[in-house]
């Protein structure tokens, strides 16, 4: 691919909706994450009194053991929201542009 060629497709409007776009929603999930991820740290770290309690008085599984898992469960989610945006709309913006691209070499 030559520099024009590059240039050509960095300046397409649908190339430049589907970095946009991607990268906001990326950003959002990451930004998600690392939110959910450091309150559990930052409660370990601060008042990890909060999440010693038990769950029974008959075991000594604490409150935390599942809210950590729940943390794991909503890294899967976001990945799978993710994944299901990507396979829908970012992959017809990639397929739109590729398609513009083969149009401008064929021609």
């Amino acid at each position: 691919m030559t520099k024009e060629q590059i240039q050509q497709v960095k300046a397409d409007p649908d190339y430049q909706k589907l970095v946009k776009t991607r990268q906001g929603f990326a950003l959002k999930l990451t930004v998600a994450m690392l939110v959910v991820y450091f309150a559990f740290i930052l409660t370990i770290a601060f008042d990890p009194s909060a999440l010693a309690v038990t769950l029974s008085s008959e075991t000594v599984t604490t409150i935390g053991i599942p809210i950590g898992m729940v943390i794991i469960v909503f890294a899967f989610i976001l990945t799978g929201i993710y994944t299901k945006r990507a396979n829908s709309e970012f992959d017809d913006l990639a397929e739109k542009v590729k398609n513009k691209l083969k149009e401008r070499l064929d021609v």
